[in-house]
């Protein structure tokens, strides 16, 4: 486990380290929840069109069960279960990287909620797309992977709290569609 840790450390340095002044302001731009109400505001648009009213109605509760569902199982993991500190909280690496916020965040950070919210919302909606708009689950999956690498860039996440982050959104995500495709067929049939 040792190992692990310590490859999952230099991984983050690296990553990290990448970074540059130049691009700070483009990573918090994507690593900012409300940042991308547009994008979310175009998409329920899209559904609208696509599955009509009804339909996105239940879709927008389902979204929103599940990111309260990532959110708090990540908060279950973070303060109650693994107790793993931020790089930025970690006294170990905090002198060899890059704290691109202001602040570093709460002391624990395994897992990434913010990696596993888009990540869900990628995946779910990227399988209600996918028969009506050729590439917008690629995008969607692309801008899920740039939030999750956004939380290493500025510091607040290991690769593996992201990693990690990532195949809890999508998992959660295919049981989410699911309970979507039930309703639907239950209340719109």
């Amino acid at each position: 486990m040792e190992k692990l840790i310590e490859l999952d450390q230099d991984l983050f340095l690296y990553l990290n380290g990448l970074g540059t002044t130049s691009f700070d302001s483009f990573w918090m731009f994507v690593t900012g929840k409300w940042n991308a109400i547009p994008l979310y505001i175009v998409l329920v648009y899209l559904l609208y069109k696509k599955i009509g009213v009804k339909a996105t109605l239940i879709t927008v509760f389902v979204v929103g069960l599940m990111i309260a569902s990532t959110d708090q199982l990540a908060n279950l993991f973070k303060k109650v279960l693994f107790l793993r500190l931020r790089p930025c909280h970690d006294e170990v690496i905090y002198d060899a990287m890059r704290l691109v916020k202001s602040h570093c965040g709460g002391r624990y950070g395994y897992f990434s909620a913010h990696a596993a919210s888009s990540m869900a919302l990628a995946v779910f909606l990227g399988k209600i797309f996918k028969q009506y708009i050729k590439y917008l689950p690629a995008f969607l999956l692309v801008w899920a992977f740039f939030v999750g690498y956004s939380r290493i860039y500025i510091g607040v996440h290991y690769p593996a709290d992201v990693f990690t982050g990532m195949v809890f959104g999508t998992l959660i995500a295919l049981l989410m569609f699911k309970f979507q495709q039930f309703l639907i067929y239950k209340f719109l049939r």
